[in-house]
């Protein structure tokens, strides 16, 4: 029977240097507008450093929504970002951020277990359908930001 846990790793390139990815990312306060999946997000501590905590909704494709905190425990400018997730989901994440020829690579990776008893049973019986959700999450969130870094951000 397969676990509770989605463990991701990914490679994604990106036309930039790795400066203005990170540059890029530190808008926090467009998280919202990039992402469709995020909902009621908000902040807590000064921008992408050690100790900020990130707290919001996950909303994919699927009928479920997730609540999470995810504090940084890393933030080496503009190479990585280490945290741990709690809430709905618990675990640890990070990204690594690369020079790639003219642009650059974000390696991800994360490993988190659903904690709502529904999500629990969802993983075991139809985990092929969680992973979908999961996997066009990041499919969104990956193609979205490349828009606006494309877009001259």
């Amino acid at each position: 029977m397969a676990q509770p846990v989605i463990d991701y790793r990914g490679q994604h390139g990106f036309a930039c240097r790795p400066e203005d990815v990170w540059s890029a990312i530190e808008q926090v306060e467009r998280f919202e507008r990039w992402w469709p999946w995020l909902q009621d997000f908000r902040l807590e501590g000064d921008g992408l450093a050690a100790g900020t905590v990130l707290h919001g909704v996950v909303a994919p494709p699927l009928p479920y929504r997730m609540r999470v905190r995810v504090e940084l425990t890393t933030c080496v400018r503009p190479e990585a970002i280490d945290a741990v997730v709690a809430g709905d989901l618990t675990g640890v994440a990070s990204l690594a951020l690369r020079p790639a020829g003219e642009g650059s690579v974000i390696d991800a990776a994360w490993t988190v277990e659903m904690m709502q008893a529904p999500m629990r049973l969802a993983s075991r019986v139809a985990y092929p359908l969680v992973r979908w959700g999961h996997d066009r999450v990041v499919e969104v969130t990956v193609a979205r930001f490349r828009r606006y870094l494309a877009a001259g951000a």
